[in-house]
């Protein structure tokens, strides 16, 4: 008897082994592989076997198995974002030392004191409706103010999923969030949550493997890798902050977790429920058309308003290198005297974005990429946020004296500096991934701040992301500045969110919390319509731009990069890729261009974008074209399904 073998490897099929033991697909099988024993899943039998080659035999079947209902995904996961199939697998099933080293102890979730949580009557006719899906698969919009109290309506609802013996997975954008959503949790649920994440450990991750192929373990909170795990009985998928840019991965396997999610749901024939305050244009849209069911709560904690909002004219109130106006620090006082905490929001990392020489002009590029190194002050050091290279500052100027440099641009680092001298008795912290390194410097400055022990916050992008402060009640966006950077089609749809989440921080608990808007340009529709809350009517606009232009989710887009170490190959290459796409019907292929960030870990790159009616499936197609090619082995390719920015 004859097996095909997946393998969790670069390979688009799997292979053919002989076979003594009764398997059966999605069993989990060692096999010879080369020279080493390997772990592989039985697959379908609707692949050529090979001919002329010697079949090796399967040396044993593991305990383990997947179902049926994974293994279709898998495979419409591959064709769908054009990866090889092996390597979803590998996310699948993971290293395999989980199915050779000595057994672990199962996974032990620590018991914790459990609080009683009352839904106000707009949560409970939420939870009510979230309900009405009888277990098949569905899609819902929880859509709520932040402070709504969404989180605790979804937790409901997974209370009365395991109560039937079926499992939870709920996703989050960030790793960093886990932390303040887990004591969440444990205060609800009274357990603590299985956490998976990249940064979790060897073994932890294979406890957790294990005890949800078991089904020993009923909620996973995860990252977006979560979502490929083998769960025994799914009972719901939760999408928390479904809008959040995070949820598409843009290394190696190229994937938008949200929207892999409600494909998941599909195919374990579940709900799904999408989770966020301004939902994503996509989101909106399939609302709009009735794709998707929608409810929204209005009303948030104890029926505590939404921050006020003030723009400062930076144009009329900007002191000499100076980030902070006058104005501004009168309003801040009057919330610091009052025992509050404050937040200055910049979504800038280091010091300075710009270090430039202004005796001869020297600007500190990186020698990799085509971007500028970003000064920290804390490290002394230029540092590319690409590549991760960095060097000290010190150089040799062209007129043979030192350089001396002229900081440009402002990152926390530098807000840092100047709120410590504006506030010398204040207690103030960064709330930057560069200052959060580890799980204890997270939990730190958490308690810190619950324990109102920082005045002060300077924060980027990551504190905007569902954390709950309650003695936050006054926000300072230093730079609100709504242009983008040109080739992000998702500029303003991002900007309403982000800032829409920021306002969201404050006043969660208090009648009197305010957002500082500092600006150049205070007219800025955008800016204007936000702090009115009429987010909505922006993305309807959103959506008649895009309309109008012809981009998602009206049209489809599959992005293809060009790289090489020689710029003119990896354009020659594009055109000639560019010519064999033009064979297929009903695809429009723009391009080659260079890409706006054109030269990355020293490849240089050329974009070309593939455009086509949003209800064909054109991806195997593309794909048939692409594996046909015969390009120089100094070219890589990276195919990118649905990308969300054109850098």
């Amino acid at each position: 008897m004859k097996a095909q073998v997946l393998l969790p490897k670069v390979f688009n099929f799997p292979f053919t082994y002989n076979s003594k033991i009764q398997g059966k697909i999605g069993n989990l099988v060692e096999v010879p592989f080369g020279s080493k024993k390997e772990i592989g899943v039985i697959w379908k039998n609707n692949y050529e076997e090979p001919k002329n080659i010697k079949i090796k035999e399967i040396s044993k079947k593991t305990e383990y198995s997947i179902d049926k209902k994974l293994i279709d995904f898998i495979e419409w996961f591959s064709s769908y974002n054009m990866v090889p199939i092996g390597l979803v697998l590998k996310m699948v099933i993971g290293n395999t030392d989980k199915f050779i080293r000595i057994k672990d102890d199962s996974i032990i979730l620590k018991k914790t004191e459990k609080k009683n949580f009352d839904l106000n009557e707009e949560q409970f006719a939420a939870l009510k409706f979230l309900e009405k899906t009888k277990n098949k698969f569905d899609v819902s919009v929880l859509q709520g103010t932040t402070g709504s109290g969404k989180t605790l309506v979804y937790f409901e609802l997974i209370k009365k999923i395991i109560k039937k013996n079926n499992q939870a997975l709920v996703l989050l954008p960030e790793i960093f969030l886990t932390n303040d959503f887990k004591s969440r949790f444990e205060d609800f649920f009274g357990f603590e949550p299985a956490i998976w994440h990249s940064k979790i450990s060897p073994k932890q991750k294979r406890l957790i493997w294990k005890g949800i192929i078991n089904n020993e373990i009923k909620i996973l909170v995860g990252a977006r890798s979560a979502l490929l795990l083998p769960f025994k009985k799914l009972g719901i998928i939760i999408v928390d902050e479904e809008h959040d840019a995070s949820y598409k991965q843009d290394e190696g396997v190229i994937y938008n977790a949200r929207d892999m999610a409600i494909s998941r749901a599909n195919f374990e024939r579940i709900p799904v429920n999408l989770v966020t305050s301004v939902p994503s244009i996509e989101t909106y849209n399939n609302i709009k058309n009735k794709k998707y069911r929608h409810i929204k709560l209005f009303k948030r904690f104890d029926d505590y308003p939404l921050p006020k909002a003030k723009i400062i004219n930076l144009n009329l109130n900007k002191i000499k290198n100076k980030y902070i106006s006058n104005e501004t620090v009168d309003l801040v006082k009057k919330y610091l005297e009052k025992g509050d905490q404050v937040l200055f929001f910049i979504n800038r990392r280091g010091y300075a974005p710009y270090l430039i020489c202004k005796k001869c002009g020297f600007k500190h590029i990186c020698p990799n990429c085509s971007l500028y190194l970003t000064f920290h002050k804390i490290r002394n050091k230029a540092i590319c946020h690409h590549c991760s290279f960095e060097k000290k500052i010190k150089i040799k100027c062209k007129l043979e004296k030192n350089c001396e440099f002229v900081m440009y641009g402002v990152g926390v680092e530098k807000i840092f500096d100047e709120i410590r001298e504006i506030f010398p008795h204040k207690k103030v912290n960064i709330f930057s991934s560069d200052y959060l390194k580890t799980k204890n410097e997270t939990k730190n400055l958490f308690k810190k701040i619950n324990d109102n022990e920082i005045d002060i916050l300077i924060g980027t992008q990551m504190i905007s992301k569902g954390f709950n402060f309650p003695k936050l009640n006054c926000i300072v966006v230093v730079d609100a500045d709504f242009s983008g950077r040109g080739y992000d089609l998702r500029t303003t749809e991002k900007n309403i969110q982000l800032y829409h989440q920021l306002s969201g921080r404050a006043g969660r608990f208090s009648s009197e919390s305010l957002i500082i808007y500092q600006t150049l340009n205070p007219q800025d529709l955008t800016l204007n319509e936000l702090i009115k809350d009429k987010s909505e009517e922006l993305l309807e606009n959103e959506l008649l731009l895009r309309k109008k232009n012809k981009l998602p989710p009206f049209k489809r887009l599959i992005a293809i990069i060009i790289s090489s170490k020689d710029r003119s190959l990896s354009l020659q290459g594009a055109r000639e890729i560019k010519i064999r796409l033009n064979d297929i019907n009903n695809i429009e292929v723009l391009g080659p261009v260079d890409s706006p960030l054109l030269k990355i870990k020293k490849n240089f790159r050329t974009r070309l974008l593939i455009k086509f009616d949003n209800q064909i499936f054109m991806q195997k197609k593309i794909t048939k074209v692409l594996n046909g090619l015969k390009i120089s082995q100094k070219i890589k390719l990276t195919v990118d399904v649905d990308p969300i920015n054109f850098a």
